[in-house]
């Protein structure tokens, strides 16, 4: 009988609540704050509410903490008491949040430490989200935790968020980029393509205003073949459309009929409302 391998990440990956239950994947919540007030996501706030505390006139830059490693044995010890011979822990880039030290500390000292399998995914939201998922397919399907291990890890670099930003206020609230860099952005309406490579934010390119901004995006994610891909935003009303332009431009992005997510704590209060992009794994 094939042993049973459990699933566990963090909210920073963006999988919707109700679908991560119906998947039987475990989300141990990252923690935001507004000023004095904490919230564990997904569980504590709803993305509706994040995103209207954080676009509120006069809003405070939300914090972001990762879970306690009490809060990750929590996690694991009801994934064995469920059954599990082994566990997945897969999360948000090391460089970008503390997570993964805190799911390392739990699982290190747990007494099973050596059936608990932990992943740096190098990289966050729906990105991360595209891996967690992969390695559940993989889990149901009869892999060994090992087996599994070793695809994710090697698709990693293959992974990317790429994503354009309507506005540069965000990443100057957040002390990412210097009120004179924003205050120039700004008067030259760029918009920065931006994607997490080896766990670190970097910038592709700089075009100026949304429709070259637009077109450059297009480019990028046309330049080689892709394996897996979701539509990512960040309240953008506009996303549909968007997918309709991604999919009547790459017929073979249309075939893979990619999703939409919304971008959460994670990702959104750096990148602001009205971000677009898309995650991917590119072909091998």
């Amino acid at each position: 009988m094939a042993a049973k391998v459990a699933i566990v990440t963090d909210s920073a990956s963006d999988i919707p609540p109700q679908l991560a239950a119906e998947l039987g994947i475990t989300v141990v919540p990252v923690i935001v704050s507004f000023n004095e007030e904490s919230f564990k996501v997904g569980e504590e706030i709803s993305m509706d509410e994040f995103w209207k505390r954080l676009t509120a006139p006069g809003a405070p830059f939300p914090k972001t903490a990762a879970p306690s490693a009490a809060a990750f044995t929590a996690a694991y010890d009801k994934a064995f008491a469920s059954g599990a011979s082994e566990i997945l822990s897969i999360h948000v880039a090391s460089k970008l949040s503390a997570t993964y030290r805190s799911a390392e500390m739990a699982a290190t000292a747990h007494p099973q430490s050596k059936n608990i399998h932990l992943v740096d995914t190098a990289t966050a939201s729906a990105a991360e989200g595209l891996l967690v998922k992969r390695a559940h397919r993989a889990a149901a399907a009869g892999k060994s935790a090992g087996e599994i291990v070793a695809d994710i890890r090697g698709v990693i670099p293959r992974t990317h968020v790429i994503f354009f930003l309507n506005t540069l206020d965000y990443l100057k609230a957040g002390g990412r980029i210097s009120p004179a860099r924003a205050a120039i952005g700004g008067l030259l309406s760029v918009k920065p393509i931006i994607d997490i490579i080896d766990g670190e934010v970097v910038t592709l390119d700089k075009p100026r205003t949304t429709a070259k901004a637009r077109e450059r995006f297009m480019q990028i994610v046309g330049e080689s073949a892709i394996e897996e891909l979701t539509v990512l935003h960040s309240e953008a009303p506009d996303v549909e459309e968007f997918r309709t332009d991604l999919v009547t431009r790459f017929p073979a992005i249309g075939a893979l009929k990619p999703g939409i997510v919304r971008a959460g704590a994670a990702i959104g209060p750096h990148t602001g409302p009205k971000g677009l992009g898309v995650a991917l794994i590119r072909a091998s």
